[in-house]
């Protein structure tokens, strides 16, 4: 297994320190709609070290800048957003030009980052039973874990919706894959259907998660809310410390309608108030 940012923490890292933190959901979602090398003064402005790059087709041209301008500033791309589809072998990745836009950058740049991939497995809700769902959807997940594995990556499932997205389920389908290079992104902004499983559904994906991304979290309420707004973040907070887990925590924007720096501030301001009543003391330096 590659020794990627994404996987477990050095035992000296805070778990929400924010030089720990990693920005999520800030390339299409930035009001400002900045370029690489503003974005990378934007994360150092605001103390963050590391960025998830989720990118759309407008951005295919401006991978090797983004890694150059974050690398300018001390700032990693600790995760790649997949997109094009799920390839059926390397043959098919390497015939799709999105595909293999991404696995050039991969290869020329030697990066060993996780690769994070939604599998909402719609499409397979007319098979028969959960297990025949199970086997489908593990098959299509491995061909992509073959895929960036091959290339020094880990695959990160990412929860997005749907039937694949389920805590269950996502487990299921890794302890199917025949890699064992792949692990598990968890979403609250796509898990208000789960509140009532937790914290029971967040200690059975433990094992597998390398990345967890936070959100103000209200049963029923916004699917995009700051941090400290929600009224299950606090609660929520201490059961992610309290359950022993040593993955990424990522901090979120994922609201078009601003500029990325000031919801990326109200989110750090938000975390810096639930540490407060946590008594996070150590995180809390990071925050001075």
């Amino acid at each position: 297994m590659p020794d990627t940012d994404t996987g477990n923490r050095n035992r000296e890292t805070v778990l929400f320190a924010r030089d720990s933190l990693v920005a999520w959901c800030i390339v299409p979602f930035d009001a400002k709609r900045r370029g690489p090398r503003e974005r990378a003064e934007m994360l150092q402005r605001l103390g963050l070290k590391a960025l998830a790059y989720d990118w759309r087709d407008e951005h295919l041209g401006t991978f090797d800048e983004e890694l150059y301008e974050l690398q300018q500033r001390g700032i990693r791309m600790t995760a790649f957003w997949w997109r094009g589809g799920w390839p059926e072998s390397a043959e098919a990745a390497d015939a799709s030009p999105v595909m293999r836009a991404s696995l050039d950058f991969f290869e020329r740049n030697h990066l060993q980052i996780e690769v994070w991939c939604s599998c909402k497995g719609d499409d397979l809700a007319d098979l028969a039973d959960e297990e025949a769902k199970y086997a489908a959807a593990a098959r299509r997940v491995d061909a992509l874990a073959s895929v960036v594995n091959g290339r020094g990556c880990r695959l990160g499932l990412y929860n997005h919706g749907g039937w694949g997205g389920m805590p269950r389920n996502m487990i299921e389908i890794v302890k199917r894959l025949s890699s064992r290079d792949a692990g598990i992104v968890y979403n609250f902004h796509h898990g208000h259907e789960h509140l009532e499983d937790m914290p029971e559904a967040f200690q059975a994906m433990l094992p597998y998660l390398t990345c967890v991304n936070l959100n103000g979290m209200t049963a029923d309420g916004p699917k995009i809310l700051p941090l400290g707004q929600g009224e299950e973040d606090l609660k929520l907070l201490k059961m992610i410390r309290d359950s022993g887990y040593e993955g990424t925590i990522g901090i979120l924007d994922h609201r078009m309608e601003l500029d990325a720096e000031q919801s990326l501030r109200e989110n750090l301001e938000g975390l810096q108030n639930l540490l407060k009543e946590l008594g996070e003391e150590a995180a809390l330096r990071t925050y001075t």
